[in-house]
């Protein structure tokens, strides 16, 4: 059932908007007297979650008793990062969620399930594991919020990835991963309907229907203008509002290009982005647009690792970003990958597969990746200083920019709030 629901391509939606469809919402829900809310981390700053975990705070006080961002394999979030995302809600109200302890498994979707919907990509079960709180914790009401936008692993992000990756274990979030890359990332981003997504909806139906979830979702994006904006807000518990706001994020996060491109510069905002595991995105919402033999220059100031897990870190570092046929042979061939897919998942999706070249731009201090660290995992390394002399992203607009020496290239902001592709290359 659909609680509240309000956006358009022409909506424009404010904070007190966001109050009052979010309060809207929670005077139709009867039993609210202990509840939980799952919303993302600081990695999805511009999704509107904090303001909508505050407001939810505001509206049931103490009856919020506690809050789970949805970490993944992400690192737990810093004082800093929870004042500055959620605002004035109490930080004894937070919980770190442990994806390798703190889980537990509600049922498995069967082999052959897996196998029929990925098209004979993978042959295995899927435990459905969730945090063991969503379990255990006595809540009448879980509040799963987060921003529907496109997603390299899952097609369209938030709905039920929100519970099953975000506070799920280390075997669900490796297999699911694991699935989308065997299947073809490039078959699956911008799309509701996916492989994944279906076994998510499996585990939904079949394992956690008991669980009292409440989606609270978003539909953020840039204008013309190249400012972020909230295009929307739906609210419910059921497959049925997520895919209103996926056909929505479609039109707001999807850009069409009429050609491939050459060259695209893509920035990578420090407060964000540390790390290759979420800079990648970078690869992933461009690569559909990029033409063969072209350009990607990622300009990441604030890069200092590869992986946010120190585990998943090596292994990027053992295997790098060398292609399909590279990590599945070493999947095959060493056990530390096979039992990491979720990192054998990302080196498939942060490579080229040689089609274009990648260029990281990291910063230069001791806290940064070095040219030697940058070049060992697969990627080419030049100097920020230099490109940001020729590339200026406070000169760039979104788009088309033609330098002065009239060279044509497409710059990108945020990759995290996008999708690109050439229409060749994207059938609906």
């Amino acid at each position: 059932m659909i609680l509240y629901e309000k956006g358009s391509i022409n909506t424009a939606l404010t904070a007190e908007d966001l109050k009052q469809g979010l309060f809207e919402a929670l005077d139709k829900i009867e039993k609210k007297n202990k509840v939980l809310a799952i919303p993302p981390d600081y990695t999805r700053l511009p999704s509107r979650s904090g303001e909508l975990t505050e407001f939810a705070w505001q509206y049931l006080g103490d009856k919020l008793t506690d809050i789970l961002p949805a970490l993944g394999t992400h690192t737990p979030m810093t004082d800093p990062q929870i004042s500055h995302m959620f605002g004035s809600t109490p930080r004894n109200l937070f919980r770190d969620h442990d994806w390798r302890n703190d889980v537990l498994t509600l049922g498995m979707v069967p082999a052959e399930y897996v196998k029929k919907v990925s098209e004979g990509a993978v042959d295995y079960e899927w435990p459905v594991q969730v945090n063991k709180l969503l379990e255990e914790g006595g809540f009448d009401l879980i509040l799963s919020i987060g921003q529907v936008v496109p997603h390299e692993v899952v097609g369209m992000a938030n709905y039920n990835k929100n519970i099953f990756v975000g506070t799920g274990g280390s075997e669900g979030i490796n297999k699911s991963h694991f699935i989308g890359a065997a299947y073809g990332m490039e078959k699956m981003m911008g799309r509701a309907d996916t492989p994944v997504r279906k076994i998510f909806n499996y585990a939904s139906e079949h394992f956690a229907s008991h669980l009292p979830i409440v989606y609270v979702q978003t539909v953020v994006g840039l204008n013309e203008e190249g400012k972020l904006q909230t295009y929307g807000l739906f609210i419910g518990d059921d497959f049925n509002v997520f895919d209103k706001a996926a056909k929505l994020s479609l039109q707001v996060n999807f850009k069409m290009v009429e050609e491939p491109l050459k060259k695209v510069i893509v920035w990578l905002d420090p407060t964000e982005f540390k790390s290759t595991w979420l800079g990648n995105k970078s690869v992933y919402r461009t690569r559909m647009a990029l033409a063969d033999g072209g350009e990607l220059i990622v300009l990441a100031p604030a890069l200092m690792e590869f992986g946010e897990d120190k585990e998943i870190d090596r292994l990027i570092r053992k295997y790098g970003y060398l292609g399909t046929p590279h990590t599945l042979k070493m999947v095959e061939e060493n056990e530390d990958l096979r039992g990491n897919l979720s990192a054998a998942a990302h080196l498939i999706h942060g490579s080229s597969e040689g089609r274009f070249s990648i260029t990281y731009c990291p910063g230069k201090g001791k806290e940064n990746l070095t040219r030697q660290e940058i070049e060992g995992v697969g990627f080419n390394y030049a100097d920020i200083d230099e490109v940001m002399k020729k590339y200026n992203p406070e000169k760039m607009k979104d788009g088309f920019n033609t330098m002065p020496d009239g060279e044509e290239i497409f710059y990108i902001s945020n990759p995290a709030i996008g999708l690109w592709a050439f229409k060749d290359r994207f059938e609906y």
